[in-house]
């Protein structure tokens, strides 16, 4: 799969708090994040898009 760079503005805090969760969970940031949208239910068309 081609990967894509993603850049965001986030507080520092919560930039360090998502280091340290990565760091004791053993995976990359990218791999927490990647996670977490795989988990978001899909949209559909009745959504109110």
């Amino acid at each position: 799969m081609n990967k894509k760079p993603l850049s965001l503005r986030i507080e520092e805090s919560r930039l360090e708090k998502l280091k340290r969760y990565a760091d004791v969970k053993k995976k990359t940031m990218t791999q927490l994040i990647e996670d977490w949208i795989d988990r978001l239910p899909t949209p559909t068309d009745t959504d109110g898009a």
